[in-house]
């Protein structure tokens, strides 16, 4: 029996769990939820749309909601909203808030007896995950995340919700010579101001106080104000023709020492550079789902994150079948 999915939020995350699910055998749409009027929602596999006010109607055809709002405002209000009803995946980003928005999802699902995954994606997600493993595997050492050069869905998000804001695209960079300096094996100690910059490319209103806008974007907290941040301010034609792609990526690095002297020296990296940001956190939204749907299947409540779930779970294939082709 395929695993029943429903999507809630039909932008570009949403586009590409509908995408992503083309390719999973073992995984079916059955429809997309908005908050849009559903007559002008035209999916490219045609399943059917509904408003989101629909969906607590829909409890027993759907296994796991995958929802895919932004984090400054959609997710914190819909994930536990959504949790209460349904088996839910989500891609909530803002790190600082994590913490807070676990405790809120988990007491949504534990009463409505359901399972939630939250911050599912590459980051948080799976560069999580691999700072999880370094840590474990070097003790003595540190770690280091390294975002970009790419378009940051959620901090292009937090923009766009300024009032005055009709597009904007928010480009996170690292410092290069910080970045060297930890392949080389150093272990500077850096701020967030040292290892990253941010740019922002931004269509206005006209009649839009752009002074105004820019120190909101700069004085943001949890997204720009611990950051060098530049704003462009640009037309509606230039953002399209120069910054209508959405790619990102990023590294994590765990440099650590060994030997009952500290003599060895050792550098991990993991690297991500993907040409969709969307399309590639979708993908892992996608897997996370199967997962928590296994998961609740064994009698499983409350909310889980990566850090949690077996990762044989996350695999359509069998324990068996991994056993015999992975290790």
């Amino acid at each position: 029996m395929k695993i029943r999915v429903g999507i809630a939020g039909y932008g570009n995350l949403g586009r590409g769990v509908e995408s992503a699910l083309r390719s999973c055998e073992d995984m079916e749409l059955i429809g997309i939820f908005s908050r849009r009027d559903p007559e002008t929602i035209a999916p490219r596999t045609g399943v059917p749309v509904y408003s989101m006010e629909k969906a607590g109607d829909m409890q027993d055809q759907i296994d796991v909601m995958i929802l895919c709002g932004g984090s400054r405002s959609d997710l914190p209000e819909q994930t536990p909203m959504l949790a209460r009803q349904f088996n839910v995946v989500d891609s909530f980003d803002t790190h600082a808030r994590i913490p807070e928005h676990f405790s809120r999802v988990d007491a949504a699902s534990r009463e409505g007896k359901k399972l939630s995954v939250i911050s599912a994606g590459w980051d948080p997600g799976l560069f999580s995950l691999n700072r999880l493993l370094g840590q474990a595997i070097l003790p003595d050492g540190a770690d280091y995340t390294f975002w970009g050069k790419g378009v940051s869905q959620g901090h292009s998000d937090a923009i766009r919700r300024i009032p005055g804001v009709k597009d904007a695209r928010q480009y996170t960079i690292p410092v290069e010579e910080a970045l060297e300096s930890v392949r080389r094996g150093e272990t500077p100690e850096l701020t967030a101001r040292q290892k990253h910059t941010r740019e922002c490319f931004v269509v206005t209103a006209e009649d839009a106080d752009q002074k105004a806008i820019e120190e909101a974007i700069k004085t943001m907290p949890n997204y720009f104000a611990e950051y060098d941040t530049t704003v462009h301010f640009i037309s509606e034609e230039e953002l399209h023709r120069e910054h209508d792609g959405i790619p990102h990526g990023g590294v994590v690095l765990r440099t650590g020492r060994t030997g009952f002297h500290r003599e060895n020296s050792h550098v991990v990296e993991y690297r991500l550079k993907l040409d969709s940001n969307p399309e590639f956190t979708s993908s892992v939204l996608v897997a996370c789902a199967r997962a928590a749907y296994r998961l609740y299947r064994e009698g499983q409540t409350g909310c889980k994150t990566v850090l949690d779930i077996p990762p044989a779970y996350l695999h359509p294939e069998t324990a068996e079948e991994l056993r015999k082709k992975l290790l």
